[in-house]
């Protein structure tokens, strides 16, 4: 009990130090955009997280709107083929450009992510059959995911080129061209799960190293061959996406044990194709190194990016929860493989409420998973997902 304390302790005290950093990099962030954009001020900081990144995301959108009369024909000539623009082709005036510089800045600190790098929004069109109408004159309006559960959006604000608030239909297509400000997906996820990957990867070597960490009897012997398994095919039923939101950015946590220490061991995966409900995709894609997992046995929990999601604390939060569970069971080796569905069903039953708001969604999970096994259109326990999962062992060269 000592030990757990101990380590509880020293958890708490890392966990203070990064949530001081961030609250310290959120103010000093929210310093420079009083002194210039005094539309910003309106955001409070103090609220979550969610509610913050719609805001701007509203301010940001009511900025862009007003220079539709001015610049729509050079954003509609330099739309390419995925019909989004990135903020630094639109050619906005300086006040406005500065805005949205500021805007990315604050929203990288809220999502946990380095503040330096290009700028996190871009201005996509809702749907491609809108291109037509828009060539033929007719105006869009420039709109964003509002706040709340996706699920449950009623309307969805929207600008005029004077700035004027339209409300749309949050779960039907508008039948006239929409511009949306969102947050660049790709980019955001990639530098996301990279996050994600550090703090699990700090995790690892911290517990290596520590003296706290109880050196587990189970060691197996490492060899030469790699084993692993493949994503042969994988569909989801629902990408949890409205229309707002566009394409899907899915990726999967690995959840085990670790075969040579008493921790937990969690992988991420991204997933970057599984855009799309309703589609089969054939990535080919390594899962699960096997040499990562005790007992030769893993659950893999898949999640959809939305763009209120802190990475670094989302991290964090995983690692706590099933560390803590983990802490709870005396002797895992007795249990064996039944105590993995045990740290999965914990880290599920322990998502805090607002993690479905909008914040990266549940999308399934995959109990017990096994080595050198062929799962062919295997269904996820929410049935939302069928995978098709093969061995492959890669040899030395």
């Amino acid at each position: 009990m000592n030990r757990l304390l101990k380590f509880a302790a020293l958890h708490s005290v890392v966990m203070l130090a990064s949530t001081t950093a961030i609250a310290s990099q959120l103010e000093q962030s929210s310093s420079s955009a009083r002194s210039v954009h005094t539309e910003l001020q309106s955001i409070d900081r103090f609220n979550n997280q969610n509610m913050q990144v719609a805001d701007i995301k509203r301010v940001v959108a009511k900025a862009v709107a007003v220079q539709l009369g001015e610049k729509q024909a050079n954003w509609l000539s330099q739309l390419d083929s995925t019909h989004t623009l990135s903020f630094a082709d639109l050619g906005l005036p300086t006040a406005s450009a500065q805005l949205g510089m500021q805007a990315s800045e604050q929203t990288r600190q809220l999502k946990g992510l380095s503040s330096d790098g290009q700028n996190v929004y871009q201005l996509r069109l809702a749907d491609e059959s809108m291109l037509s109408q828009w060539q033929d004159g007719q105006m869009p309006l420039v709109a964003f995911a509002p706040r709340g559960e996706d699920t449950q959006w009623i309307h969805v604000e929207a600008f005029d080129a004077a700035g004027e608030l339209h409300l749309l239909d949050a779960q039907k297509m508008p039948t006239r061209p929409v511009l949306v400000v969102e947050l660049d997906k790709q980019l955001v996820h990639r530098e996301g799960i990279e996050v994600m990957r550090k703090v699990f990867n700090q995790n690892r070597e911290f517990a290596e190293h520590s003296p706290l960490s109880q050196v587990s009897s189970f060691a197996p012997q490492q060899s030469a061959p790699i084993s692993t398994s493949v994503i042969s095919r994988i569909r989801l039923n629902d990408d949890k996406e409205p229309w707002i939101s566009g394409a899907a950015e899915v990726y999967a946590v690995v959840n085990g044990v670790s075969p040579t220490r008493d921790e937990p061991a969690l992988d991420v995966v991204d997933l970057p194709y599984l855009d799309h409900d309703g589609q089969d995709y054939t990535p080919n894609q390594i899962l699960i190194h096997w040499e990562r997992y005790r007992w030769q046995a893993a659950d893999v929990l898949l999640m959809e990016h939305d763009d209120n999601t802190n990475y670094q604390e989302l991290a964090s939060t995983f690692l706590n929860i099933v560390t803590q569970v983990m802490r709870l069971i005396p002797d895992p080796n007795v249990q064996g493989y039944a105590i993995i569905p045990q740290l999965t069903n914990e880290l599920i039953k322990a998502m805090p409420s607002h993690w479905f708001t909008n914040d990266d969604d549940y999308v399934d999970v995959f109990y017990t998973l096994f080595e050198n096994r062929q799962y062919n259109n295997l269904m996820g326990a929410s049935n939302n997902a069928k995978m098709t999962l093969s061995p492959l062992t890669i040899e030395p060269r």
